[in-house]
């Protein structure tokens, strides 16, 4: 189990560098309004649903890397980190509190709360549901379009300099030229 006691206190160890190196923003900066604004726009447009399987990845990755140290004790290794991740599970409050805070100081409440709006509609909803499709084939055109107007310019523009500079490319020019006597 030493092994495993190490590995911990690596994967501890991480987790913490990682937690102090975000900065914190302290929820005394802003108002209870704003706080409570923030909440709902943060609920509104989802953004840290996103951060719902952090916890249960690195328990899992923990899991992963403790067997592979000490096979035998699988079991014992997957109830421990899973109790383990489980008494952790309540700190996901900590970071919603940390989202309400950052919000509420980058928006003012009448932002947050037509933010807020916007996105609770049924336009809103549509926008944050289909939206990542629509950019995705907006990028699409664009590449279409791009390379449409790459050859248009490339055929127009050697069209105009071979009617100015002659129908050889300077390149073609010193060996095509014949030798003089």
């Amino acid at each position: 189990m030493n092994k495993l006691t190490g590995l911990a206190r690596t994967f501890a160890a991480a987790a913490v560098l990682v937690s102090v190196s975000v900065p914190a923003v302290r929820a005394q900066d802003v108002s209870e309004d704003q706080i409570k604004a923030a909440r709902a726009t943060i609920a509104a447009l989802g953004v840290t649903n996103t951060f719902d399987n952090i916890l249960p990845r690195l328990a899992e990755r923990l899991k992963n890397t403790l067997i592979q140290s000490s096979p035998n004790h699988q079991e014992l290794i997957t109830a421990t980190v899973d109790e383990k991740a489980l008494a952790l599970a309540a700190r996901r409050a900590d970071l919603e509190r940390e989202a309400a805070a950052i919000y509420a100081k980058t928006f003012s409440v009448e932002e947050l709360n037509a933010i807020t709006e916007f996105y609770s509609s049924a336009a809103g909803k549509k926008l944050l549901n289909d939206g990542p499709i629509a950019s995705r084939e907006l990028l699409k055109a664009a590449d279409i379009w791009a390379a449409g107007v790459s050859r248009d310019l490339t055929q127009e523009a050697t069209k105009s300099l071979d009617a100015t500079i002659g129908a050889a490319p300077a390149a073609d020019a010193g060996a095509a030229a014949p030798a003089q006597q």
